[in-house]
């Protein structure tokens, strides 16, 4: 069943009030690797961003 055009601007609404977005470039071909990377740990691409920058900031503060 098709997303409805109240559907589609609930969820963009959602988006817009809730979440902030950062580009990342990465070099050709390492996408694939870093979302096979995630697939095999049983995340998505941005769930596996989003935990290794977590882990980062939290090992940085440790350092401190």
């Amino acid at each position: 069943m098709p997303t409805s055009e109240s559907q589609k601007k609930a969820s963009q609404k959602y988006i817009n009030d809730k979440l902030d977005e950062i580009k990342l470039r990465v070099p050709k071909g390492e996408k694939d690797v870093i979302k096979e990377h995630a697939a095999s740990r049983g995340e998505s691409a941005n769930e596996f961003i989003k935990r290794a920058i977590r882990e980062t900031m939290e090992r940085d503060k440790s350092k401190k």
